[in-house]
């Protein structure tokens, strides 16, 4: 299944999700952007160069790794991980970010910004920067960068400048928007590093093309480890681009693959961020694309909740709601208790500690292998790893002790 091939006249539409909404002070930008990223996609010695920078930068190709205690407890199906946390940053954005370098140089601009929620894209950018030489600026909500503290502190070492945005419910969705503003004030110059597969076209498909080196990657390991495709392939979703990036080399096999939303406090509760895996999620159009989102009757988005910053997210991939819709990709959620649950046992039986994004992936896969044969495989996608979550896993797990000297270091960063 080509997700690229565009019906005539609608390029950047996946069946009626995408597009490009854009004001006319972008036009001109995205349509510069468009045309160098054609050029690079056509062009086999911009992938060689991509290839070549993440395996002797980052360290690919990241292994798949057998959770042998876990499936023994579970006695169902063979649980294995797509390890993104073993990349450079611990985290698969630093795909996309390499990708994005290569396509700012080409362009001749010499200063990126970006948003970010958990922080994982806001440290691979300012890593990526920094290698590159460029000016960085990473917006972050104000309540994010209370929650990802170690992030914000490593992106302010690696030389950005990290903007906290105190407007809205000050998390990702407020981040974006303001680095939408700087983008359309100094375009000329700038290169804006979206960080997942949303916005406007050419971004979900860019975004996507270069994710897709972990599905790629993942098909021809599982085939050398077991002989066999995995019967089901699970990822955790905020805007989408693991998910993606690990479905893309499977979209043309007879597997499961399921996309895991932020269930929150509950899907009852309208404390969560699940727009494809609930009822409370419509179609819609937002910061610059059409997709589903979390919004009220007239069209105001409303407040998220996840324990994973990098899953509050109000929107979706346009890719994923078009694969949702064609029933290509299942959709569940998992809770905030679910994903510390999981995390623990990771960290317990296997001694990987996980980002609670990709916990909520592990959650909803530990409960499907329980019920499958012991001759049946999954396959999550680990999509980054949890040193940034020690806050939360410390609020979640009521380590008082480790709170309070969490809180001191705080405030040691900060004078």
């Amino acid at each position: 299944m080509n997700l690229f091939e565009f019906e005539p006249g609608r390029e950047g539409f996946y069946g009626e999700y995408g597009g490009a909404y854009i004001p006319e002070i972008l036009w001109r930008t995205f349509t510069e952007l468009t045309t160098a990223f054609r050029k690079a996609k056509s062009d086999p010695g911009f992938w060689r160069e991509y290839l070549n920078l993440t395996q002797t930068y980052s360290g690919r190709p990241t292994p798949v790794t057998c959770l042998k205690n876990i499936s023994k407890m579970l006695n169902g199906a063979q649980i294995f991980t797509k390890r993104e946390d073993l990349n450079q940053t611990g985290a698969h954005k630093i795909n996309n970010v390499l990708g994005q370098g290569l396509l700012t140089a080409r362009l001749g601009k010499n200063r990126v910004i970006a948003e970010t929620g958990a922080g994982q894209h806001g440290v691979a950018t300012a890593t990526m920067a920094a290698r590159f030489g460029f000016e960085c600026v990473i917006y972050m909500g104000e309540e994010d960068v209370r929650r990802q503290r170690p992030n914000v502190f490593w992106m302010e070492q690696l030389g950005a400048r990290v903007v906290p945005v105190t407007a809205g419910s000050r998390t990702l969705k407020d981040a974006i928007n303001e680095a939408l503003r700087d983008w359309a004030t100094y375009f000329e110059t700038t290169h804006y590093v979206l960080g997942t597969a949303c916005g406007a076209h050419p971004f979900p498909e860019m975004v996507a093309w270069f994710q897709s080196i972990i599905g790629q990657e993942a098909r021809q390991q599982m085939l050398n480890l077991t002989g066999q495709l995995p019967d089901a392939i699970y990822a955790c979703v905020g805007g989408g681009s693991n998910a993606l990036g690990i479905f893309q080399g499977f979209l043309c096999d007879p597997v499961k693959l399921v996309g895991v939303e932020a269930g929150g406090k509950g899907l009852h509760t309208g404390q969560h961020a699940a727009r494809l895996a609930g009822k409370d999620g419509s179609p819609g159009v937002a910061q610059g694309y059409k997709s589903y989102f979390l919004q009220n009757m007239e069209g105001q988005m409303r407040t998220t909740h996840s324990i994973a910053a990098g899953l509050d997210y109000i929107g979706v991939s346009p890719i994923l709601s078009h694969l949702s819709e064609k029933k290509v990709v299942q959709f569940e959620a998992a809770d905030d208790e679910m994903a510390i649950k999981a995390a623990q046992l990771l960290m317990k039986y296997e001694g990987i500690i996980p980002a609670l994004e990709s916990a909520h992936a592990f959650a909803a896969a530990f409960k499907a292998a329980a019920k499958m044969r012991n001759d049946q495989i999954i396959l999550v996608n680990l999509s980054g790893r949890g040193d940034k979550d020690i806050f939360n896993f410390a609020e979640a797990l009521h380590d008082d002790k480790w709170i309070e000297f969490l809180k001191e270091k705080v405030k040691s960063y900060e004078s």
